[in-house]
């Protein structure tokens, strides 16, 4: 019943933020065209619910000749690919953004697990042994105010599960409040990390988040 209701409410607040923020994605849009060449927007295919493929949105954060196909931990330096616009972006999320349409046509939520590349076979093997990829990917969710980037794969799995086993209105509201925080004091971000806190995946942009 609930996820009639989430869904609901995915629709009427994604429809709301599209609406109110359209001054802030004009704004963004400018200051990417004119920092660096190339498109506004960058797509990537990741897993959605039973593991369905989807393209997530995002602002282009990292230049156009940024090496194709590298995960960023093996780019050495990935801090000379990333633009000044999308150091920005990245430090306040406001990159994430434009997920706010793929949340209004269903292929994400506001609150879920994030949606794992579709080569991250590990991260997706894990999710299944807790029921993690039959929901809703989300925006952000209960692994993301819990350590974000720094979790090792079984770690963010096993919460993912923890989310799905307690998905209610007050667990979207505690990630959702929880999110905010977060993103204030940037918990959680490792730009190009390496090792075993860094899940591993194939992508032009990071895919850390």
């Amino acid at each position: 019943m609930y996820m009639k209701v989430k869904r609901l409410i995915d629709i009427i607040l994604s429809l709301i933020g599209l609406i109110v923020l359209s001054p802030i994605f004009l704004i963004l849009i400018i200051a990417i065209k004119i920092d660096s060449r190339g498109p506004v927007l960058f797509k990537q295919k990741r897993i959605g619910i039973n593991k369905s493929h989807f393209n997530i949105l995002k602002f282009r954060t990292m230049r156009i000749d940024t090496p194709k196909d590298t995960p960023t931990h093996l780019l050495g330096n990935p801090e000379q690919y990333i633009t000044k616009m999308g150091k920005f972006l990245r430090k306040t999320s406001l990159d994430e953004l434009p997920q706010i349409w793929n949340i209004f046509v269903g292929q994400m939520s506001i609150i879920g697990p994030r949606p794992a590349l579709w080569n991250q076979y590990d991260l997706i093997a894990e999710r299944d042994k807790y029921g993690a990829n039959d929901v809703p990917p989300g925006l952000t969710g209960w692994a993301q105010i819990n350590g974000r980037d720094e979790l090792p794969i079984e770690i963010k799995a096993k919460l993912d599960g923890e989310y799905v086993e307690r998905i209610s209105l007050w667990m979207d509201i505690k990630c959702f409040f929880g999110t905010i925080v977060s993103v204030v004091k940037s918990d959680g971000v490792v730009e190009g990390g390496t090792g075993a806190k860094k899940e591993v995946a194939s992508s032009k942009e990071s895919i850390s988040k």
